[in-house]
């Protein structure tokens, strides 16, 4: 039988499938109670949106978008992470989770999808890529701990 994959808004207690993909398809080392800690904070404000792929009720996959308002361009949603458990992929879950943040963004009168990835993620571009996303830059990232 087929995998039925079926699209929701993040729940809290996702937050353990959630930090095992970051870990394990991301590479992002982060504790779980941390994990759970950012969720349930980000749960609460409408200018982001989390939502996970589910097979099964097994959550498999996740993308988390948020507002991004500058001076120099119209409303768009950033996408700050988008992830499906390795063992899923290539099923079209990564493809349901980007339409659910672009039909956020169509509700919302935001203009743009925006999302970044690592020089090094070739696949993840590839997949972008097949989904309609242009590459319009190279940047480099900078931060300081404070």
């Amino acid at each position: 039988m087929e995998n039925v994959i079926e699209i929701r808004e993040a729940r809290l207690e996702d937050y353990e499938a959630i930090a095992y993909m970051n870990t394990e398809s991301l590479g992002y080392e982060y504790p779980v109670e941390k994990t759970k800690k950012n969720l349930e904070s980000l749960l609460e404000k409408s200018s982001q949106k989390l939502v996970v792929a589910c097979v099964d009720d097994k959550v498999i996959g996740y993308i988390h978008a948020s507002d991004y308002e500058c001076t120099y361009r119209a409303a768009a949603k950033n996408v700050m992470a988008i992830c499906v458990n390795k063992q899923y992929q290539g099923l079209g879950a990564g493809k349901k989770l980007l339409a659910a943040i672009e039909a956020w963004a169509k509700e919302d009168d935001s203009d743009i999808v925006r999302l970044v990835s690592s020089n090094y993620r070739t696949g993840a571009h590839e997949f972008y890529k097949r989904c309609g996303y242009i590459e319009n830059k190279l940047q480099k990232n900078f931060s300081k701990d404070v």
